[in-house]
């Protein structure tokens, strides 16, 4: 994709409407790859994955952002994976995401972010991945 600095309709926008969209199933089979692939997991024929995770990167420093995060056990942590959930105009809901260690899976959180996409200057897509979703 082609992507115009300070346009949120284009760019960030675009490929996180893409993986929204890839993410509730409702998706086209064009032949992308990254962030564009038109499917979840490696191959077509299998659906066991839910999630495309990514990493967004501020516009002024470089950095992915990074969100603290307490899970129901008291244990607090911070992650900069997030999994989109809802577009709204300039401003992507994620879910916060971390990676437990002993299975090298992604979890949820159950804790969700608000981010103003005009201070996002780049995105990193992960290995799509299944996360349970409580």
């Amino acid at each position: 994709m082609n992507c115009s600095e300070n346009s949120c309709s284009s760019c960030i926008f675009d490929i996180l409407k893409r993986i929204l969209l890839l993410q509730k199933q409702d998706f086209d089979h064009d032949n992308f790859v990254g962030c564009d692939k038109p499917f979840l997991g490696p191959s077509t024929v299998n659906v066991t994955y839910n999630t495309r995770p990514i990493q967004l990167f501020n516009s002024s420093t470089g950095d992915a952002w990074t969100f603290d995060y307490t899970l129901a056990s008291g244990t607090t942590g911070e992650s900069n994976v997030l999994r989109v959930e809802s577009l709204d105009d300039c401003c992507c809901t994620c879910r916060i995401l971390y990676l437990n260690t002993e299975t090298n899976t992604y979890v949820s959180t159950g804790q969700f972010v608000t981010i103003d996409l005009h201070s996002c200057g780049a995105i990193r897509c992960l290995s799509d991945t299944y996360v349970e979703l409580a």
